[in-house]
């Protein structure tokens, strides 16, 4: 009897192990349908909220609508691959993010359409939206179909569907670029980021300008024949080197709008030859602005007596060697017979030209202040060995310096093209 009794209990837990294992296959094999039916209830209902009157949860803007979009299409290709596989993973997997994409695109296109110019161009992107929507939702539908009761002809379908959603998405691109208006200009576009830039250049350029402006000589004795001091000398290369890149940047502006208007810039095609001519042309227009405020700063300081001659020099062929760099990013593009061009081709000479009168002011200051220093020579024999060697020691000392500030220049200019080269 006991016996009996154990093989009972035995019986009893193997049938209720038995059970669970059952019981936990089937929902395994049930999750990926339970997971497509919330998707196609939460998609629904936030369907009937885009149409509500309910203000907008979010803020957004056209292009908003454009990037969302992506996501649906993404989905889409993820649907129509879980159809296929019927692998509960998959089709969970598909569903989630396919929830997301069309819930999102939902919550954009109505906050977006809320806010434009056009009550027409409104209507339509909430209309795309919608038709997109119910074209997905019926897209997973389909997946449940095939899931419950698969079929041959049913996966037949999903090619079918899935370009239906893909012709409604195409619909919200186009309906939000309406969303635009006019006036609107893509961010992204490179030719627009370069004509910003030239802009922030000139706007750069033009402030630095103001600042020597206001600029005045330190107060000295002069000889009586005596024109310019070497101060004024200064300024007035400096003043002459920003209002001509000044005009050069303007120059490029006008020639940059010019290859616009006249349909030889593709606008907003990434890694284009296009492209990267836009961004040398924002590089070259960076470099500009930077060598003209860095020679500004150096007029600044030698005005106020804490500069050296090298400094100027060296702000001054930075200058000229940014102006030529700016001038070769845009003849490749540029009409050479066009008026622009030869405005453009005129400014950069009178950079060229403002640089060299500079460098020459301050060679003529350099060699000024050596006469008006004066040295006394010994006559001694042991005071002039002293100055033979403190005048070799400092040959020595100018050449390391000279030895280092060539290294590092070697230095920066290979991590500049490591840099190009990783972009």
């Amino acid at each position: 009897m006991e016996h009996l009794r154990s093989c009972a209990k035995t019986m009893v837990a193997n049938v209720s192990s038995l059970l669970k294992t059952v019981k936990t296959a089937e929902d395994e094999a049930a999750h990926g349908v339970r997971a497509l039916e919330s998707a196609i209830d939460a998609i629904s209902a936030q369907l009937e909220e885009l149409t509500s009157d309910n203000e907008p949860t979010r803020d957004a803007a056209p292009e908003d609508v454009i990037r969302v979009s992506k996501g649906v299409t993404i989905a889409t290709a993820k649907a129509v691959a879980a159809g296929n596989s019927g692998r509960q993973d998959d089709v969970t997997a598909a569903a989630n993010l396919g929830r997301k994409a069309i819930i999102d695109m939902l919550l954009t296109t109505k906050a977006a359409a809320a806010k434009a110019e056009a009550v027409e161009s409104g209507h339509r992107s909430i209309t795309a939206a919608k038709e997109c929507t119910t074209a997905f939702r019926s897209l997973l539908e389909l997946v449940h179909s095939i899931l419950l009761k698969p079929s041959h002809d049913k996966k037949q379908k999903l090619t079918v569907y899935s370009k239906e959603v893909a012709s409604c998405v195409s619909e919200v691109v186009q309906s939000a670029e309406v969303l635009k208006g006019n006036d609107w200009v893509d961010p992204t576009d490179p030719n627009i980021i370069a004509e910003n830039e030239l802009l922030n250049a000139a706007a750069s350029i033009e402030a630095a300008a103001k600042k020597l402006a206001l600029l005045k000589p330190r107060e000295k004795k002069h000889e009586a024949d005596e024109t310019l001091s070497f101060d004024e000398q200064i300024l007035e290369a400096a003043r002459a080197i920003a209002s001509a890149t000044g005009a050069l940047i303007k120059s490029a502006t006008a020639a940059q709008r010019e290859l616009v208007a006249q349909g030889r810039l593709r606008p907003g095609v990434p890694g284009s030859d296009d492209s990267q001519w836009a961004e040398g042309l924002v590089s070259a227009a960076r470099l500009v602005a930077a060598a003209t405020q860095s020679l500004c700063e150096a007029a600044n300081s030698a005005v106020q007596g804490v500069s050296n001659t090298e400094k100027l020099i060296a702000s001054a062929k930075a200058v000229a060697s940014s102006t030529a760099q700016l001038l070769v990013a845009c003849r490749v593009k540029a009409d050479a017979d066009s008026e622009n061009s030869r405005r453009l081709h005129a400014a950069g000479f009178a950079v060229k030209k403002a640089s060299e009168n500079f460098v020459k002011a301050a060679a003529r200051s350099d060699e000024q202040e050596e006469d008006e220093e004066g040295f006394a020579i010994s006559k001694g024999k042991i005071g002039g060995m002293r100055q033979e060697i403190e005048a070799q020691e400092q040959i020595l000392r100018k050449r390391r310096e000279v030895e280092e500030a060539m290294k590092q220049l070697k230095r920066i200019r290979r991590n500049k093209y490591q840099q190009e080269e990783g972009d």
